[in-house]
């Protein structure tokens, strides 16, 4: 509900809040964005009443953070999708949730992974089973495609902090002190090499950081990686699946973690903390051959 009575008219932060300051209204955006779109689906999501969840969607529709879609005419029942504006939420639900993870969950410290027995990795693996919703990433050439190969069983897709190409943009200062930071031309390198191992598993690979596509085809290029790395710089990818991530330099990036997704978009498997970038490549592959053989 909107407060612009009591609002700051000249603070960004002020009339921001009365647009998204309140628990269920986040909440609402973050499970949009993750692919909930029909009412009673949000309402058994988030426990919510449906009083006030007919009342925050209709606000959020207001304001031009969602959009209805008609989905069935009689009698007439709608969709709920993010506009443009709600998408440019997106920074800041990531923001909060690495703010959390940082602060409330964690002890402050500034990590790229995690603890095999921390809520952090709790949420990724709860992933198995959760569909990707339709999302585009930019490609190192600026074209946008589906994360997902439409021609394969199988997509990895594994998430690095970020990569970069001699002589061009270096890591950022105290990059090698991140815990779980380090190893990214390393892991990225490893699939280049055992590419035949999942061509013959009937599987695509991807690597996704937030890095800008540029960065990504200086890496690309230098070191001759015959598959795609998508960018996620719009952090649609990192909000759709609460997709745990770590500030350096200005930037969010994501923490090193592997999914293995069927072409149906469903997640089948997760490799999360990874505390051995060359290693994951192997368990990567162990994790499909026991997925093929269900």
């Amino acid at each position: 509900m909107r407060h612009t009575e009591a609002a700051d008219p000249d603070c960004a932060i002020s009339q921001a809040l009365t647009v998204v300051g309140d628990t269920w209204t986040l909440l609402l955006i973050r499970d949009v964005a993750g692919g909930t779109h029909q009412f009673d689906a949000l309402q058994h999501g988030l426990g919510i009443s449906r009083k006030v969840l007919a009342e925050r969607l209709k606000g959020l529709v207001a304001d031009g953070v969602l959009e209805k879609r008609l989905y069935h005419p009689h009698p007439p029942r709608y969709e709920y999708h993010l506009t443009d504006r709600g998408r440019g939420l997106l920074p800041v639900l990531v923001a909060l949730q690495d703010w959390g993870g940082r602060y409330v969950l964690g002890d402050g410290s500034l990590t790229g992974t995690s603890a095999p027995d921390s809520a952090e990795t709790r949420r990724v693996h709860s992933l198995v089973g959760h569909r990707l919703p339709a999302l585009e990433l930019a490609t190192a050439s600026g074209a946008t495609v589906d994360p997902i190969a439409a021609d394969r069983a199988w997509t990895v897709l594994y998430c690095y902090p970020g990569a970069y190409a001699p002589g061009g943009v270096d890591h950022p200062p105290g990059w090698g002190d991140i815990p779980g930071a380090p190893g990214c031309t390393l892991e990225s390198c490893t699939y280049r090499d055992r590419m035949g191992e999942f061509a013959a598993r009937d599987t695509a690979v991807h690597g996704v950081s937030t890095q800008r596509p540029d960065q990504q085809a200086a890496f690309a290029e230098h070191t001759r990686l015959p598959f795609p790395l998508l960018s996620d710089a719009g952090l649609e990818l990192a909000a759709a699946l609460r997709l745990p991530t770590f500030r350096a330099a200005g930037v969010e990036r994501l923490k090193r973690l592997t999914l293995v997704l069927d072409a149906g978009r469903t997640v089948r498997g997760v490799l999360y903390p990874v505390t051995d970038p060359a290693g994951s490549v192997e368990e990567a592959l162990a994790l499909l051959d026991g997925l093929r053989q269900e």
